[in-house]
């Protein structure tokens, strides 16, 4: 029996575990362009940072979380996370909307071209590839996604416990890493 190869720490491979809302953008730029379901893909991007989605809840999304009419979107959390009600702002209503026209007898959202939900690992490339053709220099993971809302919500300066219900958090030490990076927090340190 040969022994197991040392796991690389996540600091090794990448100086942070979020990207910018720039790099966001660029993401969702260049997924859109690659392949038959380019809407599809920079929609799953989209969603998955906009409501700070797990993988496993993004391609859990059926259409009947989703009230296209009055923008409201049904967050089910999982990993014993707390259900919320999101609302959907202009960029998603218009990314799902176009969805809905491409399958409107499906049940969940996101689906493959043979009528089955995406998988997790197929996620994992299109966000994999995305960063590729973004030019983003570190590889990155679906995951990266819901920690960049937590950080992008923090910089905002929306309050601690908004972020924790937005996320889902039952313990809101889960939630306190977003505001330990928070740029904005030293802003008024130095009055020069």
């Amino acid at each position: 029996m040969g022994i197991p190869p040392k796991k690389i720490k996540n600091i090794d491979r990448r100086s942070r575990e979020y990207l910018t809302p720039g790099e966001i953008d660029k993401l969702i730029r260049e997924s859109k362009k690659v392949g038959r379901y380019g809407k599809r893909d920079s929609t799953m991007i989209l969603m998955s940072y906009r409501h700070g989605l797990r993988i496993s809840e993004l391609i859990a999304l059926k259409w009947s979380q989703i009230d296209l009419k009055q923008g409201l979107l049904n967050v089910i959390r999982l990993k014993n996370g707390v259900d919320s009600t999101h609302p959907l702002f202009g960029p998603e209503l218009r990314a799902l909307r176009l969805l809905k026209k491409d399958s409107s007898d499906t049940e969940y959202v996101f689906m493959t071209e043979r009528k089955s939900p995406i998988t997790t690992s197929t996620f994992r490339k299109i966000v994999s590839r995305a960063g590729k053709l973004a030019k983003i220099d570190m590889p990155i993971h679906p995951h990266m996604l819901r920690h960049s809302t937590g950080f992008k919500l923090a910089n905002d300066g929306r309050d601690i416990r908004s972020i924790q219900f937005y996320l889902g958090h039952k313990n809101i030490q889960h939630t306190i890493r977003y505001t330990e990076i928070s740029t904005v927090r030293f802003n008024n340190f130095w009055k020069d």
